[in-house]
């Protein structure tokens, strides 16, 4: 499959029914998503960078005027291409899109652009439910049925639930902040991860309702859902940390170490670790110091070989995986969808490059035993490595 595990989900997830619109056609209720929707949904999943659009044909198909106005219909092709890893997916979607102006250059503009709108949210919804493909079922099975307010009434009383089978336990709190001072000391409490989220999930349905009734969706830190959702992070990190610290001192750690919000952990230590990506300034103007490995040219750029580590939404390959490449061979790169057979074409591992100049740099960078204030400079070092770069 081309695409992460990640996009995979995303891509498999129902429609939010808050995004499907409505309209009357003909007598009949049109279901739709808005452009603008479709194509943020696109930027979510895809990436910016990996996908693009390219209008194929357009053609005015009808004219007319009816004073002062003036009436115009086109239709459109649109052609999107979405990049993953070495493979690129084409889709291609008509639309139609009718205008009624003062002026003729409105009237064109506007069906035009509408015809284009049309035509890529069709081209999308090719791919997956997130972007109108439910919407074609009459049933509209892939679309997320609303949730309902039984949880929890805008007058209470909040129902808080532990436990399960015959063991379950119920508790119930006149006071938004009881309920919440007592979910948060059920978290805390727990003696595995597992426990935690099945404590949440028993629970979550009673604080979205919470949050509705005290009309606090809108605060986005201070209000009762985020402050507890903030708490569960930090109870799932103390628990996945190896030395047993206890979710209490986590909550601590979040709050009071270095002005941060929520802790950091190196993922790469877990049971199902991600790839470690390092990030160390020092190292990449190293590689930019370096001539062009393909031409000899300087001043160079630190390219990141993007097949060196799985791909991520958003984040480059750790930086040990560099390569010094002039700004034409940068480029070059840069717009080949094949990045690999683009070194074989040239006869060069950039793997093996990029280790022998990664070893330099630490070598080069390396703290020294009479010089403790070196450390910051050690390409190594766990500060270095929390930051990831979009």
């Amino acid at each position: 499959m081309a695409f992460s595990d990640t996009q995979a989900r995303q891509l498999k997830a129902k429609l939010d029914p808050k995004f499907v619109k409505v309209r009357k056609s003909n007598g009949v209720d049109l279901h739709y998503v808005e452009g603008w929707h479709a194509i943020a949904e696109a930027n979510r999943i895809f990436g910016f960078d990996a996908w693009d659009r390219r209008t194929v044909a357009t053609r005015c198909v009808w004219t007319a005027t009816d004073h002062p106005h003036y009436l115009v219909a086109y239709v459109a092709k649109v052609r999107i291409r979405v990049r993953a890893d070495d493979v690129t997916v084409i889709r291609d979607g008509s639309g139609t899109g009718e205008a009624r102006a003062l002026t003729p250059g409105q009237a064109h503009d506007m069906a035009l652009k509408s015809a284009e709108t049309d035509a890529t949210k069709r081209a999308l919804a090719t791919f997956a439910n997130p972007f109108g493909l439910a919407l074609y079922d009459r049933d509209q099975n892939g679309v997320r049925k609303p949730r309902s307010n039984q949880a929890g009434k805008a007058g209470g009383p909040w129902i808080l639930r532990s436990g399960s089978g015959s063991g379950a336990e119920a508790a119930t709190f006149d006071k938004p902040s009881d309920f919440a001072a007592a979910l948060r000391k059920a978290m805390s409490g727990v003696p595995d991860i597992e426990t935690l989220f099945a404590i949440w999930e028993q629970n979550v349905d009673v604080v979205r309702a919470l949050s509705r009734a005290l009309k606090q969706d809108h605060l986005t830190k201070s209000g009762i859902a985020p402050q507890l959702v903030a708490h569960l992070k930090s109870c799932a990190i103390a628990l996945a940390k190896p030395n047993g610290e206890s979710p209490q001192s986590a909550t601590s750690t979040a709050e009071e170490g270095n002005g941060a919000r929520h802790p950091k952990i190196d993922k790469s230590t877990l049971a199902i670790g991600e790839p470690r990506r390092i990030r160390c300034k020092a190292h990449l103007q190293y590689v930019a110091s370096q001539p062009c490995v393909i031409c000899g040219r300087s001043p160079s750029h630190a390219h990141h070989l993007r097949h060196a580590q799985p791909r991520g939404l958003g984040l480059k390959v750790s930086d040990e995986f560099t390569v010094p490449l002039c700004s034409i061979h940068h480029d070059e790169i840069h717009r080949t969808l094949r990045e690999k057979q683009w070194w074989q074409e040239r006869k060069i591992d950039p793997l093996a490059v990029a280790g022998v100049l990664w070893r330099e740099s630490c070598k080069r960078l390396s703290p020294s035993a009479t010089d403790p204030a070196a450390s910051d400079l050690d390409p190594l070092n766990e500060s270095k490595t929390g930051d990831p770069q979009a």
